[in-house]
């Protein structure tokens, strides 16, 4: 009886056993670089800069820890015009935010259920304002809303000649036009109208895509049981739609609470936000603090962890209603 012994295997650590195994980290590596360098260091420098002073023209040798370290924290949450930037904000996220999702979902439905050949017309005609350039969209609610020769304004003086509208005509002899982009009842207004216009339509869409997706062997079941249209709806749709509605409301928060582009070329001032701040936002007032006159970029960073904190805060209370109305059974 013969007995064999098992020796043991030995590696061949050659040059083309090395790059076998390091080709996958090599392919991998750009993203990671990438990611370090645009995504990870903004995040952490800007942390340190929330507990620091720095003057960015004279560079980084300025850069030394303040005293307390909460002092921009302090000056941000203690600043009467935080108070007021953030109660806008929260105006217009409620106020052109809400509106969307209730537009949107019974539009989808309209399109999914009663239209058909147009129906691809239909969502790309929706998704233009939401693809078109920002610059360009504010640059053209500046030329429709202006003071003089705006469109809106010409409207306005021409329902003059109608009785039924002089309750709601504000200047009846033209020679008062509105300053839809200074006075401060109306900034707030417009900006909504803009949000609203330019993302109803996507979200009208990612509602429709989500209706694609529900089985019409339910609603053929609801009618056989004799469910209305009305019934279907309520009972069927929407809480079938219930994760593309988390989905939507989320990124509306999201978005509607990082607000700049649209504030920042509508009211890019004097006075920087319209009159008295009325639509000045936080994200515009961060970069005022940053780019502004005082350029205080402690400040400035102290303000965007302030914003990340309530809109970490929103998403979770958001996530946490959403968890609550959803149907226990699907747990």
């Amino acid at each position: 009886m013969t007995t064999t012994t098992k020796q043991p295997q030995t590696r061949n650590w050659n040059w083309s056993h090395l790059q076998k195994q390091a080709a996958p980290y090599l392919f991998v590596s750009p993203f990671f670089v990438l990611f370090a360098v645009f995504g990870l260091f903004p995040i952490v420098f800007s942390l340190l800069l929330a507990f620091s002073q720095w003057d960015s023209a004279s560079g980084l040798s300025t850069m030394h820890w303040v005293k307390p370290l909460w002092s921009n924290f302090q000056y941000v949450l203690t600043d009467p015009l935080f108070a007021t930037v953030l109660k806008n904000t929260f105006w217009i996220a409620i106020v052109s935010g809400l509106p969307q999702h209730l537009v949107a979902i019974p539009l989808a439905y309209v399109l999914h259920t009663q239209v058909g050949r147009f129906k691809h017309f239909f969502t790309a005609a929706f998704l233009v304002p939401f693809v078109t350039s920002t610059v360009a969209i504010a640059l053209v609610t500046t030329v429709l809303f202006s003071e003089r020769n705006g469109a809106v304004n010409q409207l306005l003086l021409w329902l003059n000649n109608f009785v039924l509208f002089d309750p709601l005509i504000p200047d009846q002899t033209g020679e008062g036009y509105i300053q839809w982009l200074f006075e401060k009842e109306y900034t707030k207004p417009l900006v909504c109208l803009l949000i609203f216009w330019r993302y109803f339509g996507y979200n009208t869409v990612l509602y429709l895509t989500g209706l694609q997706t529900i089985s019409n062997d339910i609603y053929e079941a609801a009618q056989v049981d004799g469910a209305t249209r009305w019934q279907q709806f309520w009972h069927i749709t929407l809480p079938l739609l219930r994760p593309i509605a988390y989905f939507t409301t989320i990124g509306t928060v999201v978005g509607n609470l990082n607000l700049f582009d649209e504030v920042f070329i509508l009211f890019s001032g004097p006075p920087s936000g319209g009159e008295e701040y009325s639509a000045q936002t936080i994200g515009l007032y961060l970069y005022n603090n940053a780019f502004g006159p005082n350029q205080d970029m402690g400040a400035a960073a102290a303000t965007s962890w302030v914003l990340f904190v309530i809109v970490l805060l929103i998403t979770l209370i958001t996530n946490a209603v959403f968890r609550r109305t959803a149907d226990p059974s699907e747990a």
